[in-house]
């Protein structure tokens, strides 16, 4: 007698596809001083791709696939017309987008955003999140006057209260002076003197000593903050200070979402992660384009659904939260999008300390000790 031939397995079911694309406003990048590592070009884009392998490794247990495609708009591109064609042609609900502020609200106020969550992984201009936020657009990096209340919080449990500051010429350097003022002022702190300083015209590597001596005498003080994103001087202020103090902001002891000496809460393997994908180690825009393309999927992972809509929905909702690697659960502010996170103060191989500091009380989460409150923000379309 014959066996009977066994029955034919059934066909899997055909995956349901998430879509999320990576758009990016290429900027002109710094020339790295002292034979610094210059900023990746795939900088933020890599800590994406790294979130969908992550995403797609569970959400084929689930019937859920995440795609990710990428676009780089060079700096003299039509940012708005690239963008428009790609919401036409893919039609995706979810973007991570890596570019500066004015470019991000133009995007964000396209007609083509409408049905669209968009991830900020680049700006970090509060006015973002307070009067110029708009509905639909989330942040995941930090905002400067995170990162400064984070250090404000660490000064304050030091009694490190006495401030000189050093401003540099750019534009976004008076943003970071601006948010240490308003720290300042949040934790008691007092900015002594504030004072300019521009290394045009000068190698600062070989003036230093002199310069740098020079701009930092004043009134008694405690530390020496600085406000130097573009990195045109502030890593020379170390040791070349007129007195004994500690360099703080954006070089010495520096604030920030994420940097290489992060490995606690199982935090070494996401950074071991990365570094196998992208052969460098992991920066903060890297983090948060690991970040937006995490908590998407996590959305859709909770409801078992690809509908981006849905998503949408939880990700904005009260309901949703995440892990990143940071020890707390994470979710997103309903009154300005922002993410709520703890902020590590860094040295160069070591953190030093991670806030919200103990002793900074919340009603609702300590973490809403850092950057706007719901009191604080003026972003009336998300609140209401």
């Amino acid at each position: 007698m014959e066996t009977p031939p066994a029955p034919a397995p059934k066909p899997r079911p055909e995956l349901r596809s998430v879509q999320i694309h990576y758009f990016e406003r290429r900027t002109e990048r710094p020339t790295p001083l002292n034979n610094e590592d210059p900023i990746p070009d795939d900088e933020g884009l890599k800590g994406a791709e790294l979130g969908i392998n992550e995403a797609n490794a569970t959400g084929r247990f689930l019937g859920l696939k995440f795609d990710l495609r990428s676009t780089v708009v060079e700096p003299n591109g039509d940012l708005e017309t690239a963008f428009a064609e790609i919401v036409e042609r893919e039609k995706p609900g979810f973007v991570v987008v890596n570019a500066p502020a004015d470019d991000l609200l133009a995007l964000a106020d396209l007609a083509a955003s409408k049905n669209v969550v968009l991830f900020n992984v680049g700006a970090p201009d509060t006015r973002l999140r307070d009067a110029d936020c708009r509905a639909g657009l989330l942040h995941v990096l930090p905002s400067r006057d995170m990162l400064t209340d984070a250090l404000l919080q660490f000064l304050t449990v030091k009694r490190w209260s006495r401030i000189l500051l050093i401003v540099g010429p750019k534009p976004e350097d008076r943003l970071y002076a601006e948010a240490l003022r308003k720290s300042a002022r949040k934790f008691g702190a007092k900015i002594v003197e504030e004072r300019p300083f521009d290394a045009a015209g000068a190698d600062i590597r070989d003036s230093a000593t002199d310069e740098l001596t020079l701009a930092t005498r004043g009134p008694e003080h405690d530390v020496v903050a600085v406000a130097d994103e573009a990195g045109e001087f502030g890593a020379s202020l170390p040791y070349n200070t007129a007195s004994p103090r500690p360099v703080v902001g954006t070089h010495g002891l520096t604030p920030a979402g994420w940097g290489a000496p992060v490995e606690s809460w199982a935090a070494v393997q996401l950074q071991d992660r990365f570094r196998k994908l992208a052969g460098r180690r992991m920066r903060p825009i890297d983090y948060a384009g690991w970040m937006a393309a995490h908590a998407v999927a996590e959305a859709a992972l909770q409801l078992k659904s690809a509908d981006a809509s849905t998503i949408r929905d939880l990700l904005l909702s009260d309901r949703f939260e995440a892990g990143g690697f940071k020890g707390r659960s994470l979710s997103f502010r309903s009154w300005n999008g922002q993410l709520r996170q703890p902020i590590y103060l860094l040295w160069p191989g070591a953190v030093i300390a991670t806030a919200p500091l103990e002793g900074f009380l919340h009603q609702k989460t300590e973490l809403d000790t850092l950057g706007l409150d719901k009191a604080e923000t003026a972003c009336a379309v998300m609140k209401g």
